[in-house]
């Protein structure tokens, strides 16, 4: 079992920068990719950042140049910085941590609002 609890979410003006952090227990020697998705109001979840288990990174054509996702494998975190934020980035952001196409972790979410 994997336990992912995000943090760092909250009221942004737009132009501004957040940092989300994603804190993990258990077996996380497991986890093969961390993601970053998110979720907003009438929409479906979708896919913002991800970083491989050898740090290949991908990003979301909309957060490109201005989302940076990493990993601290010593403290057992993952980070999204997020920079020049946009209020149609409002959302729950989810950490999600992957160890096969059938096994997955999400943590409950934190909400980032950016206002215009």
């Amino acid at each position: 079992q994997v336990q992912l609890v995000e943090s760092g979410g909250g009221l942004v003006q737009a132009g501004g920068s957040l940092r989300l952090s994603c804190a993990a227990s258990g077996s996380i020697f497991a986890i093969n990719v961390w993601g970053w998705y998110r979720q907003a109001p009438g929409k479906q979840r979708e896919l913002v950042a991800a970083i491989t288990r050898g740090g290949y990174r991908n990003y979301a054509d909309s957060v490109t140049g201005r989302f940076t996702i990493s990993r601290d494998s010593a403290k057992n975190k993952v980070y999204l910085e997020m920079n020049s934020l946009k209020p149609e980035d409002t959302a729950v952001y989810y950490c999600k941590g992957t160890v096969t196409v059938d096994v997955n972790y999400w943590g409950q979410g934190t909400q980032v609002t950016v206002s215009s």
